[in-house]
């Protein structure tokens, strides 16, 4: 059963989404430096966490870890924002506190972001930094991908186009609440719309459209539940009960399944969007937990 703590937590974020509505008679560029001056106000790092700025191939990206972090181990994690928000900034304490119960170092890049940057650019970055990290040395068995939101469908995205082109395959894959059907045709677009805090369904398949540009919303490296599933790695989903993208997470794991994925999924009763952000609220520190625990358990198979 939900926390108290989370029925206020689903209160403030109706609130702040209401204000973040205003924002949209500025211009998108405004839009983003607002979101993430409002994360940089309330995010904070946990204790000794170690951030250190870098550049790799032209894309800015962070490191992030702490003294107890492995060194031959990374996870690559691809932030969210409908692909044309956060950054960073926005990210950053999630995925330390990921780093932190993981005992494995992050690196999270900033990809290039719609509309500007149409698909394929978010898919080629996250890929050329998943490569890059391959030319360093990493082993593909000790690189994690993982990712929330859109930034979870895009880490579906780049293991998919990896198996199709018989590229090493990460360790597994690590989605929180996946954007994985931008054509918003599961049953919770529609049945989860009234009682979601946080998305709406009009604004899910706007920002779906900036993103794909002029490539069609069902391709499988936009919107991996229409891909084929065979040969893919280990996979790992929470999702809220309340959020209308509970079906892309819940068609995801049965498509996969029936590939023979090994196929790790939770429904986290009462909880939206990527509430694993919410880094003071219980159930984000258990998913989170519950993360570390996946990556550790995948590390000693």
């Amino acid at each position: 059963m939900p926390s108290f703590s989370s029925y206020l937590f689903r209160k403030g974020i109706k609130i702040g989404v209401k204000r973040l509505g205003d924002l949209k008679q500025v211009d998108i560029g405004e839009r983003r430096r607002k979101m993430d001056a409002l994360a940089l106000r309330w995010s904070k790092l946990p204790k000794n966490t170690e951030v250190k700025q870098t550049e790799i191939e032209g894309l800015y990206a962070e490191w992030i870890s702490n003294n107890k972090s492995v060194d031959n181990k990374v996870i690559l994690y691809l932030h969210g924002g409908a692909y044309g928000y956060c950054s960073a900034n926005t990210h950053r304490s999630l995925a330390a506190r990921i780093m932190k119960e993981a005992g494995v170092k992050v690196l999270l890049p900033e990809y290039r972001l719609a509309p500007e940057n149409p698909y394929p650019a978010a898919l080629e970055d996250a890929l050329c930094i998943y490569r890059w990290l391959l030319r360093q040395g990493y082993d593909p068995g000790n690189i994690f991908l993982a990712g929330d939101s859109a930034g979870g469908g895009l880490s579906v995205a780049a293991a998919l186009y990896l198996r199709d082109h018989e590229e090493p395959l990460p360790a597994a894959v690590i989605c929180l609440s996946p954007w994985v059907d931008l054509t918003s045709g599961g049953e919770s677009y529609t049945k989860n719309q009234p009682i979601d805090p946080y998305l709406t369904t009009d604004g899910a398949r706007a920002t779906a459209l900036a993103y794909a540009g002029e490539e069609r919303l069902d391709h499988p490296y936009i919107s991996p539940v229409f891909a084929d599933f065979t040969g893919f790695p280990p996979l790992f989903i929470q999702v809220g009960s309340i959020e209308i993208l509970l079906s892309d997470a819940e068609q995801l794991a049965e498509k996969a399944r029936k590939a023979g994925v090994q196929v790790d999924i939770k429904v986290w009763q009462g909880m939206w969007h990527v509430w694993q952000a919410s880094g003071r609220l219980r159930e984000a520190k258990l998913a989170i937990r519950e993360i570390g625990e996946y990556i550790k358990e995948i590390d000693h198979r």
